[in-house]
């Protein structure tokens, strides 16, 4: 472990969420092979890292929809490692997968209707959070009676981003959220993402475009091969790294 992730791995476990000693395997061999982590409240963590180094099967981890096989999870200083997904967000996460994250046929007032269905009471927005919500997102908030099938790549994200939220979460998981998106909609994405954390939502965020996320972001863990490599403040990661390096397994 480097000297910079000691540094960003504090000894508590009071932090939004905090990762001891991961891992997690699929069969015999380990994915993640013993990561450990800290995400600092009110600000976006971004992984990154090269592809199969793991960040997929990482935030699969902490959504619950893959078991850990050793090690724990901790939100807020509370050990949810053997929580089921279901729990976890009426715990306080909220989680945007990269795909299939609406539903094509119905429209979008019944996507943002069915994110609040199961939730316990504490979690329901009132109707003037929900329109704060929705003043954040405001390519789909007059688009209520279209189908969801029938937004573009872009205005269906903010739509899964809008109904993530309507879980009142206090931390919110985007796996690749700019994937497969045009440039203006990545941008929408990332301001999407800036107002989010200004309404102190701490974010925990998975994405391959390296550049666009950076002005984003305040920490970026890099993973390669199962492992932490490196934890850094975004604004130092290009100028004293090279990420090229620490892909390929080299200090930078």
């Amino acid at each position: 472990m480097s000297e910079e992730t000691k540094k960003h791995l504090s000894l508590s476990l009071t932090s939004p969420i905090a990762v001891r000693n991961l891992r997690v395997g699929y069969g015999a061999s380990d994915i993640l092979k013993g990561v450990n982590f800290d995400v600092p409240a009110g600000g976006v963590f971004t992984v990154v890292g090269p592809n199969g180094s793991g960040k997929s099967t990482l935030i699969k981890a902490l959504t619950g929809l893959v078991p850990a096989t050793a090690g724990t999870i901790h939100l807020f200083g509370n050990d949810i490692t053997n929580l089921p997904a279901n729990h976890r967000v009426n715990a306080g996460i909220a989680y945007v997968p990269q795909e299939h994250n609406v539903f094509k046929n119905m429209t979008v007032g019944e996507n943002l209707k069915l994110a609040t269905e199961f939730l316990n009471s504490l979690r329901v927005p009132t109707k003037e959070q929900q329109s704060k919500i929705m003043d954040m997102f405001p390519d789909i908030a007059d688009r209520r009676k279209l189908l969801a099938g029938n937004l573009s790549g872009g205005q269906r994200q903010m739509l899964a981003f809008a109904c993530a939220l309507m879980s009142s979460p206090q931390v919110l998981l985007l796996d690749e959220p700019s994937a497969g998106l045009s440039p203006k909609f990545v941008q929408d994405i990332f301001v999407a993402v800036e107002a989010v954390r200004k309404t102190g939502v701490t974010i925990f965020m998975i994405e391959q475009n390296v550049a666009a996320a950076l002005p984003f972001s305040d920490l970026i863990l890099v993973l390669v091969a199962g492992e932490v490599r490196l934890v850094t403040d975004a604004d130092q990661l290009l100028s004293g790294y090279d990420l090229h390096q620490l892909y390929l397994g080299g200090k930078g």
